[in-house]
């Protein structure tokens, strides 16, 4: 026990480090901007921010979430990334020890791609891609699943999204899923194997059911347009699918 809080701690602290980084991405993304877009500065006055300005979390506490020049409120997607991540590498560190860092590698790649999804419907290539390598890598250095079922998983997760995807458009004449959606499958599977992935499918789809209904709920009826993020969806059932498998495995 006092091992695991110990990792937790470990992670849980790395987590929030790699959420700075994973909200600066995200946000110089959706404004068209390179992620490698000079030093970190205040979106309203352009102020370079300091180095006790850019502590995780900490900072955005202890300024009350408000940039120190002008007191202009910081964009809060930053600090709810840096708290998911650091929950995410704690979790990480809780179930696996030591060997948390491939969970938390999974959990950060994927809270990266969940927020894309969410505020904007896009899952990028090249950050589906480098969760899919990093699936390939785990699994051939050894860490469960096994490689051969990363590889099926992989396979299987892609091509059945896709199936799907091409018989709506088929039988609707339109689309109905992103396509981004069976590409972030088929990475989900290169890391839980294809044993996992109907139960990720099933608490992905009943994550968003739950949505529409809270929704009708709350009086709001939904359009022919509305658009789900399944992506989103789909990253929020895969960590703890992942924590669970290496639950079922000790």
């Amino acid at each position: 026990m006092a091992t695991s809080l110990i990792w937790a701690l470990i992670y849980g602290g790395g987590g929030a480090i790699a959420g700075s980084f994973l909200a600066a991405l995200v946000l110089r993304w959706l404004d068209g901007r390179s992620v490698m877009a000079g030093r970190s500065a205040c979106d309203a006055c352009g102020a370079t921010l300091r180095a006790w300005e850019l502590v995780p979390l900490v900072s955005a506490l202890a300024l009350r979430g408000r940039c120190a020049r002008c007191g202009h409120a910081i964009d809060p997607v930053h600090g709810r990334i840096e708290a998911l991540a650091a929950l995410i590498g704690a979790g990480a560190g809780w179930v696996a020890g030591p060997a948390g860092w491939t969970g938390a590698l999974f959990g950060w790649l994927l809270l990266a791609l969940a927020a894309l999804d969410l505020l904007a419907l896009w899952l990028p290539d090249r950050l589906t891609i480098l969760l899919a390598v990093a699936g390939l890598v785990t699994g051939a250095l050894g860490f469960a699943p096994s490689l051969a079922d990363r590889i099926v998983g992989g396979l299987v997760g892609f091509g059945g999204l896709w199936a799907i995807a091409t018989a709506y458009r088929l039988a609707r004449g339109r689309e109905g899923m992103g396509g981004g959606d069976p590409k972030l499958m088929g990475a989900i599977g290169l890391w839980l194997g294809w044993r996992m992935l109907p139960a990720v499918l099933l608490v992905a789809c009943l994550i968003g059911l739950g949505f529409v209904g809270w929704r009708a709920l709350a009086g709001r009826r939904a359009a022919a347009d509305d658009r789900v993020p399944l992506g989103f969806l789909l990253a929020l059932a895969a960590y703890p699918a992942w924590a669970l498998m290496l639950w079922w495995a000790a």
